[in-house]
């Protein structure tokens, strides 16, 4: 059986581990950041210690007791609260599936503290880290070939729909929307940051006048 100092200490290395992934989700200001990861991990660490404790108090029973089943819930279950994270836009682009992915990923992190397998936990922890931090610039970097990318920021009055009248306008230009981040703003106004392909960057201009020309639009601003 655990004892107390092995307990505090998983659950302990579990919020440690998580919070790194976190603040990745947090500094990016996706639906899940800090808090979210680092309760995931440890509400799956305690649901492991739970499965060990329960295992060495009934092993006297015949045939084994077996709580296995409950870290494998753990494992099905995340994947409720990672759907939460995972939203379509009414333009159409679908967000927030590596929020999620963390979320699993931290998810099973919790479970390997729990069972006292720091290395793989330590390791996946470092990993998960380099991935969503090194090859995030790496990936905007990437570039669709024959395609002209550059980044637009809008801000506009929060009205519903307004992302969508801004959709249809890109779709209009055959514009691809490579990502998206919102940020609400003081007096009811929003910031929308886009990256954009386009195959004719000669219309470029005829595009930003377009979205201008939107009602409740404030600015547009590019760079490419």
């Amino acid at each position: 059986m655990l004892n107390n100092k092995q307990v505090v200490t998983r659950l302990v290395v579990s919020i440690i581990l998580s919070g790194f992934i976190g603040l990745d989700r947090e500094s990016t200001k996706k639906p899940a950041g800090l808090r979210t990861h680092m309760l995931v991990s440890l509400g799956s660490t305690l649901v492991m210690l739970l499965s060990l404790y329960l295992n060495s108090m009934f092993t006297s029973i015949e045939g084994g007791y077996y709580s296995d089943r409950l870290s494998a819930q753990v494992i099905s279950g995340i994947g409720f609260l990672g759907a939460g994270t995972i939203l379509r836009r009414d333009s159409g682009i679908v967000t927030g599936l590596t929020t999620a992915a963390s979320l699993w990923v931290v998810a099973t992190i919790g479970l390997a503290v729990g069972a006292g397998f720091y290395l793989g936990a330590i390791l996946t922890t470092a990993l998960v880290v380099i991935t969503l931090m090194v090859f995030q610039k790496a990936g905007k970097r990437i570039r669709p070939k024959g395609y002209h990318i550059f980044s637009l920021s809008i801000i506009s009055i929060d009205k519903p729909g307004q992302v969508g009248r801004i959709g249809q306008i890109l779709g209009n230009y055959d514009a691809n929307i490579l990502s998206i981040d919102y940020e609400h703003k003081d007096d009811n106004l929003i910031e929308i940051d886009l990256e954009i392909a386009m195959k004719e960057p000669n219309i470029k201009y005829n595009l930003l006048n377009s979205i201008m020309s939107i009602e409740n639009i404030i600015e547009v601003s590019h760079r490419s």
